[in-house]
């Protein structure tokens, strides 16, 4: 309904709905609507009526609140959905990590990145993929300078797009990574080199990490290529083999070694 009468026509049907028979998949697809067309102040006035209610609900219709503050630069607000997940005990799921570690890593506060990665670790609900994508992230915040001023300023007006909204698309990679989903991880990147922004080494350290993981040699060496050869890169040798070394404490030495006899590492 939203899309074909729009958002005012969608409300006036949920309203219709007997609460008796408003469930959590009726208020998340009405929550939804308002997170994509970035109505803040409905979406908010609705999460209230959420949080009021008996409804039982799962991790996506919080997913769908942060979403929306992320998609609005409200970055602050996101911890506090978080706190009122866990106070209902709603599960956390991969899509939730990701975006917390987005809007932490946004306003680059590192050190509840790597508090969010070790809840993940402790996680009695963690998948075989979430390891996967802590491995990723771990390696991205050691090696992408995240916490280095002179990398994250905001880039020039007339380039539209600021670091935050690049660590937002890097961190999108790494959790495709982790869902083991290339298709996604090359629509991502796709997306982002049609930014004008420059890329920094911080998006071709978690792109070049996510091929490898994935044991996608051929699309490594494909970017390492590539980012050697761009006359405006940041390209380092160093960061590199730093990487690789990266890849060996977390216990992916073998992928990592990949990489290792391709000439532009031996050079």
């Amino acid at each position: 309904m939203t899309k074909v009468f729009g958002i005012d026509a969608a409300e006036r049907y949920f309203q219709g709905i007997p609460p008796m028979s408003r469930g959590s998949e009726v208020f998340t697809a009405l929550l939804h609507s308002y997170a994509a067309a970035k109505l803040t102040e409905r979406a908010e006035n609705l999460f209230e009526r959420i949080e009021e209610s008996n409804v039982t609900f799962n991790a996506l219709t919080y997913n769908e609140m942060m979403t929306l503050y992320i998609s609005v630069g409200q970055l602050e607000k996101v911890p506090s959905v978080i706190e009122e997940l866990k106070r209902r005990n709603v599960s956390l799921d991969l899509f939730t990590y990701n975006l917390w570690i987005i809007a932490c890593a946004g306003v680059l506060d590192i050190d509840s990145v790597r508090k969010i990665l070790e809840e993940m670790k402790h996680d009695s609900n963690s998948k075989d993929g979430w390891v996967t994508y802590r491995h990723l992230a771990d390696v991205y915040i050691t090696l992408g300078n995240l916490a280095n001023p002179a990398h994250n300023s905001l880039v020039e007006a007339d380039k539209k797009i600021t670091q935050r909204e690049l660590i937002t698309y890097d961190f999108l990679i790494i959790l495709f990574t982790g869902l083991g989903s290339k298709e996604r991880i090359d629509h991502v990147w796709k997306s982002l080199k049609l930014r004008s922004q420059k890329l920094t080494s911080r998006s071709y350290i978690g792109i070049l990490s996510s091929y490898l993981i994935l044991g996608k040699v051929n699309e490594a060496g494909e970017i390492l290529d590539e980012w050697t050869k761009l006359s405006n890169s940041d390209f380092d040798a160093r960061t590199c083999h730093r990487l690789l070394d990266e890849f060996g404490v977390v216990g992916l030495k073998e992928k990592a070694g990949l990489l290792q006899g391709t000439s532009v590492l031996q050079n």
